[in-house]
């Protein structure tokens, strides 16, 4: 590690700041994050997750809606998720805000921390550590975003669903709505685990070891979430 901290050093002397133990971190976090995510979208039929499992109930109640007149309660449905999805995007971006005015007073940040955790790191390494929350934090907010649009678009579908059960264009309209649902919920389900992430990661500006162990506490809290909880239990409880 360099002994003192110039703002002339390249990125090369920068990174020498950090330990290997920052690195094989950060490494397991973003790997962690897209594995864990590629796991749920992909599981197998024997181990669905609860996302795949409650796609299938979208379909079900796409399939519902065509019957269902009038659709009030489909519409009241949509909305209720599009709030949810305004929500969090606007949650998100002041999250954003924040993380960036820190990084914009990185020397006070890096003064208040050092004495914190009795450090001497200098305003950079700070910076980048919050530099990867807004990164995250921002992934979450297009996810958010985009699943808001995409609800929208699920309700110009809903609406645009024959009343008549007998008209050709009634069911495949539906699965049409169900299949854009679904890729709303994805995105939407995708954006919440960018905000556990970043969370996560500013358990880095404790140490790396802070940051490996909320890494695996949060990757836990997922798995048991998706395939190991109370209420998939009840989602696979094809009885009810």
């Amino acid at each position: 590690m360099p002994a003192r901290y110039d703002r002339s050093m390249t990125w090369t002397d920068r990174i020498a700041f950090f330990a290997p133990l920052d690195f094989a971190a950060v490494t397991l976090l973003i790997a962690g994050w897209l594995l864990i995510g590629w796991w749920i979208d992909r599981p197998s039929q024997k181990n669905p997750s609860v996302s795949n499992l409650m796609a299938s109930y979208r379909r079900e109640w796409m399939e519902q809606m065509v019957t269902r007149d009038p659709r009030i309660f489909d519409a009241q449905i949509l909305a209720s998720l599009r709030q949810g999805t305004a929500f969090f995007a606007s949650t998100s971006m002041i999250a954003i805000g924040g993380t960036l005015a820190m990084i914009g007073n990185g020397d006070k940040i890096s003064g208040i921390a050092n004495e914190l955790i009795l450090a001497s790191d200098p305003a950079f390494v700070w910076e980048l550590k919050l530099i990867l929350i807004a990164l995250l934090l921002t992934n979450a907010f297009l996810k958010f975003v985009w699943s808001n649009r995409l609800f929208g678009y699920t309700a110009v579908l809903v609406a645009s669903v024959p009343n008549n059960i007998t008209d050709p264009r009634a069911v495949p309209r539906s699965h049409q709505a169900a299949a854009v649902s679904i890729t709303a919920a994805r995105g939407f389900n995708r954006g919440l685990r960018s905000v556990y992430f970043a969370l996560t990661t500013a358990a880095w500006l404790a140490g790396p070891v802070p940051l490996l162990c909320a890494t695996i506490f949060t990757l836990g809290v997922i798995y048991r979430r998706e395939f190991a909880s109370v209420s998939r239990r009840i989602l696979m409880d094809t009885q009810a």
